[in-house]
């Protein structure tokens, strides 16, 4: 079964080509009158509708007065081109889709922003859509939209079976950017929990000893990522044992874990798996009399926009999406579009890190 939510952009506002067209090559606009065909337009001009054709393709062999002549009966006549038509000629259509993950999350819009950037940038429009069912299920779905006509790639950021990347139908490229495995949760870079040692090492540069981590759901890689580079940042500068409170994302997972805490020796810092959870966190430490941070230094992780208005607010890890979904994007166009220039681009898209720490008010000095 499909979930279909196609986001439709174009870089130039001209018509996307998808109604259908009389045998004239004429096309209706939104008022009803009817548009331009080419033939018209090479008459106005005095020209071939071929000599039209060779315009639109911007050949750079025409004359100068020709193509100022043909633009002049373009602009006046309003003409555009039926992309559609254009496209079952050239194989052309100035179209690529992307494929998301069908579980609505707050990472795929943002990857979809970095996507669309890039795409435009090199005169792409994006058609965005999702499918629900097992891997199988959306790669056939992606050979057809490949095997159309209608695009010239397809990016899929939900996962495809083993050896899907790479594979090139007839009429369309296919590169899989592998963010999130079968249930659409993230792995990969997105699984990364390197930035909890820099949380580690740095609240005990401020002098805390001894630490708690509240876990997310250990279901998902980013959730035992994060935890396994607490344990064993926390054994490596010798702060152990590492506390390990096993929650599920949720605030009240997380505010039970600490009112579970001895009140004796109890942690000084505790780093959350989420922002959500450093939330329940707080709530608990309140409830228990110790203050943030003067008793308890508490970190997030997702860089939630309410996090910078709670009191205190919230020390936490950003992961950029957004990035993520302009590197996926720089590789569909490099493939499209070989060339230094792309390759470059490309690189410049997938270069530093994806997540980095905002350390703010949760975080300070351990209590004397």
């Amino acid at each position: 079964m499909e979930n279909d939510s196609s986001t439709r952009s174009s870089t130039d506002g001209s018509a996307d080509g998808s109604t259908d067209s009389p045998a004239d090559g004429s096309t209706s606009t939104s008022t009803g009158r009817r548009r331009a065909t080419i033939w018209e337009v090479a008459k106005a001009a005095g020209v071939s509708h071929q000599t039209v054709s060779r315009y639109l393709r911007n050949d750079a062999k025409m004359r100068p007065e020709t193509v100022a002549r043909v633009q002049r009966a373009v602009e006046e006549l309003d003409y555009r081109p039926n992309l559609t038509a254009r496209s079952m000629r050239t194989r052309r259509s100035g179209r690529v889709a992307v494929l998301l993950p069908a579980v609505a999350t707050y990472g795929p819009p943002q990857i979809l922003s970095g996507v669309m950037e890039v795409a435009h940038e090199h005169g792409y429009t994006v058609e965005a859509f999702s499918v629900e069912g097992s891997p199988a299920d959306r790669f056939e779905r992606v050979l057809e939209l490949a095997d159309s006509g209608q695009v010239e790639g397809v990016l899929a950021l939900a996962p495809l079976p083993p050896g899907s990347g790479g594979r090139f139908p007839e009429r369309a490229a296919i590169v899989v950017s592998a963010d999130y495995d079968d249930k659409f949760r993230g792995v990969g870079e997105l699984a990364d929990g390197s930035p909890v040692e820099d949380l580690v090492v740095r609240l005990a540069e401020l002098g805390h000893r001894r630490f708690a981590h509240v876990t997310g759901a250990l279901d998902y890689a980013s959730a035992r990522g994060r935890r396994d580079v607490f344990v064993a940042t926390v054994e490596r500068l010798g702060l152990g044992p590492a506390l390990v409170l096993e929650s599920d994302w949720s605030a009240e997972g997380a505010r039970a874990a600490v009112l579970s805490l001895p009140e004796e020796d109890h942690p000084t810092a505790v780093i959350a798996a989420s922002d959500v959870g450093a939330a329940g966190v707080v709530l608990g430490a309140r409830e228990r009399g110790w203050t943030i941070p003067g008793g308890l230094s508490v970190t997030g992780w997702d860089n939630n926009q309410l996090g910078a208005y709670l009191e205190p607010t919230l020390t936490t890890v950003n992961v950029d999406h957004r990035k993520l979904g302009r590197a996926a994007m720089a590789r569909l166009v490099a493939t499209l579009q070989p060339g230094a220039e792309t390759a470059r681009g490309a690189e410049a898209a997938s270069g530093g890190p994806l997540n980095t720490i905002i350390w703010r008010g949760s975080t300070g000095p351990a209590p004397s």
